[in-house]
């Protein structure tokens, strides 16, 4: 190829590349995920050594910008600690304790805790020269808890709750053209709820990029009025201008439909904004032959908002919504559209067995989807803001929802929490009610608690008129919180008279916000308060109670309620009551902390939705009960429902609305089978068999195609059949398992209450400092050798300490010492060395492991040969030239680095729970097939494949 076509052909390249950038920067707008490829170690709240000597420096980072020290530094090493992605739940790694957090499932952190109550997150990413002009922000969704973030050494900002979304802008600390060091310190000793809640970075964090004039952060509002077939959309978009200097600039909307066509555009010129000011642009747009969000069509459309100056794009912003109604009654509850819908709901926490509250976005959709089959259509936020992912999950499946509040109160810092919380979620159109809050027992009865909702209601109206304002009220109904709200939530019918309530206040619509708290273990049928099983009949958890049915009986039957929020949806980690120590996770879910579901699931399904269904409880496996009477339950929606025990007919029953049917059967092995009929044909049945021990292994994930793109995941169930291939319901077998291929293991549960196993199996890195470091000087570096091996201790003196950096040495030899375990026989050593001096010549224990070693910036990385080293003491001795000063005040590094004692992870294991366990895995970034092989003493093993296909991965910096 000539010169000449090469440079034709390179510049061509160039426009291409530049087309395709400009693109993909939207006009300017970039988001990156930052969730790949952190640094991680502990710290310690109290001690600041375990804290790498974090906040002792003369000036701290509170006495002048810049000054973080420890790992807040720019240049502090990190190279020793763990490598880990994003979320992170560093909570759930930890073993059980008695003496943890009753309400927290007994994991070993918090206050009886510190060396594991602490944690320290680093990452360096490259901002390139280009970008210096632009608005640059860190955009966190959410870290558990009391987190303060560092950009190179500069605090840039705290955030108490380990729930509220927070953001920061950095433009003005960055180094343009270079690296960028992040650093969060986590302090999670003191707890914020009454449940389990992890701690770390356990949402995704984003690195946001704009042009000066941009659109808001969440500064989009979109509104709808629907009039029969048609709509008017109200887009409101908050435009900054964050140059030093007046903007003119115009603003276009445009709805495009879920198939990509435009619907509607709008556009307004000569805008006018002065410096760092806001204005709020509002257009209203017609959308003809409009499609409305409901439950079974969730559909979305989507704002695209372009903010142009001189016709050129500076920013392009898109916000997903939905155009729909929503309304309270206080006479005849919620409706949808126009449409009655009864609020068929479940309350949730955000954790799930093995990721803790980490969840990937693909598990927050597939425990939206689980609850949906179910027949649920609502979910409440309990008790606090969720994540985003979740939201969309219910933007798309078509789940109600209500979005709540912390903790209630009207300071500055109460009130600006609740804002960010509507203001963030507010376009979702799956949100029904914004919650100010649950259970404030202090003040739900006083003129205290009526002044605080009032306020906190009238505000949150301020900020999004087309919602109702709620909040969950379990101290008796009475005079307070629970006169003033707009629409009343009621937690639990046992705590007090909802009917008179309602008689007081007859024009305040009403929701159970709260019902059940029933306590069952999933496939438990014989309560036994030793083991801390509970039976999982629905009975009433205790006398002044209700049971799921009686509960939803009640508000099944009164159309003035608008519906019902069981107690919980799934289970959760924390508050086991009524049990305690060894009990770790709760009982009240209708799922377990698996998603696997318990047997009221199937009473739901059968008044929830219109899904026919027939199910038996219990099993029937009853070896040594031959003869003896047997509780048998049908759960359906059919109109009659007989059952047959091998064959024999003992009975058919009509099924009376919101009810199940009964039977006691007196046991003998063989087939239970139950054969429900509508007008009077059979068109169900559910069949129970004994069966015998369990003999092969089986895998079934959710899907069999994954996406390789480091964050999608498989949800794989683990069971076992007998030799007729028949799932036996009473297994416990331990399983083991190994996965090969682009794929890692994230998590293992089995919906036990009390398995104190291990939910995640991690590598362990302890990090081993040197000390007692001295220092002698020697004429040279041959000299150092010499200077080892004297006995006289005169001469030595504490490293640097005694320098005189305008006289030095040639050379100096110092020798310090480093702890090694007893036993590290299976565990990688690694020195992480960082040059104390330009020329430097290293040994441990005598041997030398480097000569000659030239000063290096980044360090330098020594595996460590077993066989130089022994437990307890080691000798580290080095022969260095020294780092001379320029100026009195330069910092010359001091610290020649860490010890890191690597122990590779032991084999992933869990045992079955009655036939069942879980174990999730997440893809990497290379394509390929990932498989996983299961094995048990005395069972046929099985390897399940998974295709990771290569796809395009949203913008990320890793």
């Amino acid at each position: 190829m000539s010169r000449l076509k090469s440079y034709l052909f390179l510049g061509l390249l160039f426009l291409v590349h530049l087309a395709f950038a400009q693109e993909k920067n939207g006009g300017g707008r970039q988001r990156f995920l930052l969730d790949f490829n952190w640094r991680f170690a502990f710290g310690h709240p109290s001690d600041t050594k375990k804290d790498f000597d974090h906040g002792t420096s003369y000036f701290s980072y509170l006495a002048k910008a810049g000054y973080g020290d420890g790992p807040a530094a720019a240049k502090f090493d990190d190279r020793a600690w763990r490598r880990l992605n994003l979320p992170h739940d560093w909570a759930v790694e930890q073993d059980f304790s008695p003496q943890a957090s009753f309400s927290h499932g007994f994991k070993a952190i918090g206050r009886n805790f510190p060396d594991r109550s602490v944690g320290w997150y680093r990452k360096t990413i490259h901002i390139p020269a280009s970008d210096l002009g632009r608005r640059i922000a860190l955009e966190f969704d959410g870290v558990y808890r009391d987190s303060r973030v560092w950009v190179n050494g500069h605090l840039v900002g705290a955030e108490p709750s380990g729930y509220n979304t927070f953001r920061m802008d950095i433009s003005e600390y960055l180094n343009y053209g270079a690296d960028n060091t992040i650093a969060v310190r986590v302090d999670a000793t003191m707890e914020e709820g009454w449940y389990y809640e992890g701690a770390g970075i356990y949402r995704h964090v984003w690195l946001s990029k704009t042009n000066p004039l941009h659109v808001a952060p969440h500064g989009t509002f979109v509104t709808a009025q629907v009039n029969n077939t048609n709509a008017q959309v109200t887009a409101r978009a908050n435009i900054l201008n964050e140059n030093k200097s007046a903007k003119t600039f115009s603003v276009l909307q445009t709805i495009v439909d879920a198939a990509g066509k435009t619907v509607a555009t709008q556009r307004q010129d000569n805008l006018t904004l002065a410096p760092f000011q806001t204005q709020e642009v509002r257009m209203v747009l017609p959308v003809t032959n409009a499609r409305l969000w409901d439950l079974e069509s969730p559909y979305l459309y989507k704002l695209v908002t372009t903010v142009l100056t001189g016709n050129q794009e500076t920013d392009r912003y898109e916000t997903p919504f939905g155009i729909r109604t929503i309304r309270f009654d206080a006479r005849e509850g919620f409706f949808l559209n126009g449409k009655h819908v009864k609020l068929k709901g479940t309350n949730n926490h955000q954790d799930h067995a093995g990721v803790g509250t980490a969840l990937p976005d693909e598990l927050q959709y597939w425990r939206i989807k689980t609850l949906k089959d179910m027949g649920s259509n609502a979910y409440r936020c309990s008790h606090h803001p969720p994540t985003p992912e979740l939201l969309e999950a219910c933007d798309k499946l078509g789940m109600l929802v209500i979005d709540e509040n912390r903790l209630m109160g009207t300071s500055e810092q109460r009130m600006e929490d609740m804002k960010r919380l509507i203001i963030r979620d507010r376009n979702h159109p799956s949100i029904i009610s914004w919650s100010i809050g649950n259970e404030e027992w202090a003040i739900e009865n006083s003129i205290i608690g009526a002044r605080i909702a009032t306020t906190m209601q009238d505000y949150a109206k301020s900020l999004d008129s087309t919602r109702a304002i709620s909040a969950g009220i379990s101290g008796g109904f009475r005079s307070g919180i629970s006169d003033v709200l707009e629409v009343m939530g009621y937690n639990y019918l046992g705590n007090g008279d909802i009917e008179a309530h309602h008689k007081q206040f007859p024009n305040q619509p009403g929701m159970g916000t709260e019902e059940g708290s029933t306590f069952a273990t999933r496939g438990v049928y014989v309560t036994d308060l030793e083991k801390h099983y509970q039976a999982a009949y629905d009975r009433k958890p205790r006398p002044t109670f209700y049971s799921i049915e009686e509960g939803w009986t009640f508000y099944a039957n009164r159309p003035w309620l608008a519906g019902m929020f069981i107690w919980t949806g799934f289970d959760y980690r924390g508050e086991p009551t009524p049990h305690g120590w060894p009990s770790v996770t709760s009982y009240f879910g209708m799922i377990d902390n698996c998603g696997f579901p318990k047997d009221n699931v199937f009473y739901l399904r059968s008044w929830w939705s219109n899904q026919p269904t027939l199910h038996l409880l219990p099993h029937w496996n009853w070896p040594g009960q031959e003869g003896k009477e047997i509780p048998v339950w049908a759960y359906s929606n059919c109109d009659e429902v007989e059952l047959f025990l091998n064959k024999k007919s003992l009975g058919r029953q009509t099924m009376k609305p919101n009810s199940h049917l009964e039977w006691k059967v007196n046991y003998a092995p063989g087939t239970l089978e139950a054969v429900g009929y509508k007008n009077g044909k059979k068109i169900l049945t559910d069949v129970v068999k004994t069966t015998g021990e369990a003999a092969a292994l089986q895998l079934t994930p959710h899907k069999t195609s994954l996406k390789a793109d480091g964050e999608d995941i498989a949800v794989i169930t683990v069971s076992v059949a007998d030799k007729n291939k028949l799932a036996v319901p009473t297994a416990g077998n331990e399983i083991s398992f190994q996965l090969k291929g682009p794929g890692t293991i994230i998590g293992v549960g089995n919906g036990d209450p009390t398995s104190l196993e291990k939910d995640r199996f991690i590598e362990d890195i302890k990090t081993v400092g040197i000390t007692d470091l001295k220092e002698k000087p020697v004429a040279g570096m041959d000299n150092g050798q010499a200077a080892f091996q004297e006995t006289n201790a005169s001469g030595w003196d504490d490293a640097f300490k005694k320098r005189d950096y305008k006289n030095l040495a040639p050379a100096y030899v110092h020798r310090g010492s480093f702890e090694l375990p007893a036993n590290f026989s299976g565990a990688d050593i690694t020195f992480f060395y960082k040059s104390i001096g330009r020329e430097q010549t290293i040994y441990i224990n005598g041997k030398e492991i480097t000569r000659n070693l030239k000063e290096s910036a980044e360090g330098n990385v020594f595996k460590l040969d077993h066989s130089i080293l022994k437990p307890g003491p080691n000798q580290l001795e080095i022969v260095a030239t020294p780092i001379p000063k320029k100026y009195d005040w330069d910092n010359v590094n001091q610290d020649p680095g860490t010890i890191q004692v690597f122990t590779p992870a032991p084999i992933w294991k869990r045992k079955l729970f009655n036939g069942l366990a879980q174990i999730i895995i997440q893809t990497t970034k290379d394509a390929g097939e990932i498989t996983l092989s299961a094995t048990g003493q005395g069972l046929k093993s099985t390897t399940l494949k998974v295709e990771s296909a290569a796809v395009a991965t949203r913008p990320s910096i890793d």
